[in-house]
């Protein structure tokens, strides 16, 4: 038995914090929050610290790291595994103790993390995203040359018409897929469309949502342009990744069926800033079309926050970068924060809320009994600055004490 001593404990379900809690954990889970320490248990004195639960990025691509069309064509498919194990170790070190990738990583990194082979979070892989051709997902370029490389453990998930499409909804579960992703839209880093452009018909996302749902597993959809996001939405999807060009009506919509909006608002800005850092590493189009959409993401949050419906965070980012590990997830969570959600919201939206969204809830999200040991200890309260939550001290995940 292991008893952790918060002097400030946050659980994540909404409730103020409390002060000097213990949190009494047997083995993986916790199994008593409160009371005093048996004699024989080992305790872990954070009486001047926080104690939080783990967080949760609800829209990552580990093995996805900004690279130059060069560096792209050079890496070998083993080289992006590898690649994407150091980011599952680096993610961890963050405090973000699960996330959900949204395409690329395969079952492989899954299973080597789940067997301690490395260190990382707890995965949600979706394998591959589901586009028609020329949408979001297709990278096919001008010149006909096309990035996505046929390998065994990712099937081609260019499709057009219904029956391809609930063809590959399976092949991609049968892949190991824990939520199917789709884009019902275009996007900003794709050759050969627009993000105000809709994808998908809604009989084809109606089969691909059949197929998920009849599986047992969620759906998350790219949905940037507005018809996108109504055809998604209607369609039974779990949750809309990034909602650009949402309106008023649609968000009610999503609030009423309790569709989760993760919107990723630092994702356009990683793409400009990176373009300013480096130039030549990302495409002019891209570029063009991140700097047209990023005002109207911003609005359309501010917008979604006023009408209440549920919302997770998420980066759509790859490796940590810049000064200090969590970079991409603590620009989200300040800028969730200064689009009107209170510091209390934001830790909610990383923790609670992210695990309802892919269905997670009675396993992580709140420190609770019967639930997994993950929480992170910071030396700052996260409830008076949101930036806080880099001042981590220690990450636990299934009650062990993450290396960092």
């Amino acid at each position: 038995m292991i008893v952790v001593r918060a002097g400030r404990y946050i659980d994540g379900t909404g409730a103020d914090p409390r002060r000097d809690v213990n949190l009494h954990i047997d083995g993986t889970t916790i199994v008593k929050v409160g009371g005093d320490a048996p004699r024989d248990a080992t305790v872990i004195d954070r009486s001047e610290q926080t104690v939080m639960p783990g967080m949760i990025d609800c829209h990552v691509h580990l093995i996805s790291n900004p690279s130059s069309l060069e560096e792209r064509i050079q890496k070998p498919y083993s080289f992006l595994v590898a690649e994407a194990l150091k980011n599952a170790r680096t993610t961890l070190e963050a405090g973000f103790t699960t996330v959900r990738d949204a395409a690329g990583t395969p079952r492989g990194v899954k299973q080597a993390i789940e067997r301690g082979l490395f260190p990382g979070p707890r995965l949600r892989i979706a394998v591959g995203a589901l586009s028609q051709t020329g949408g979001h997902g297709d990278a096919r370029f001008p010149s006909g040359v096309d990035l996505r490389v046929p390998h065994p453990e990712h099937p081609l998930t260019v499709v057009d018409g219904v029956e391809p499409a609930r063809k590959v909804t399976r092949e991609l579960l049968r892949a190991g897929a824990d939520q199917i992703k789709v884009m019902t839209s275009g996007g900003v880093l794709s050759p050969s469309d627009e993000p105000g452009a809709t994808g998908f018909s809604p009989e084809e996302i109606a089969a691909i949502v059949y197929e998920a749902h009849a599986a047992g597993k969620t759906v998350m959809s790219h949905a940037q342009a507005l018809q996108g996001i109504r055809n998604a939405v209607e369609a039974g999807v779990e949750s809309i990744e990034h909602g650009i060009y949402l309106d008023e009506d649609t968000a009610e919509l999503m609030k009423k069926k309790g569709t989760y909006l993760v919107p990723t608002l630092v994702a356009p800005l990683w793409v400009t800033r990176l373009a300013e850092r480096k130039p030549g590493m990302m495409p002019a189009y891209a570029v063009r079309k991140a700097e047209e959409v990023i005002e109207t993401h911003q609005k359309m949050f501010t917008m979604a926050t006023k009408i209440g419906g549920p919302i997770a965070m998420g980066t759509d980012t790859g490796a940590p970068a810049g000064r200090f590990q969590g970079y991409f997830e603590l620009m989200e969570m300040e800028m969730m924060q200064r689009a009107g959600l209170t510091p209390k919201q934001v830790l909610a939206a990383s923790t609670r809320n992210a695990a309802r969204c892919h269905k997670l809830d009675r396993e992580i999200g709140t420190l609770e009994s019967g639930k997994w040991a993950d929480f992170v200890v910071l030396d700052a309260d996260p409830l008076t600055d949101i930036s806080n939550v880099r001042k981590i001290a220690d990450v636990y995940i299934a009650g062990n004490r993450v290396s960092r």
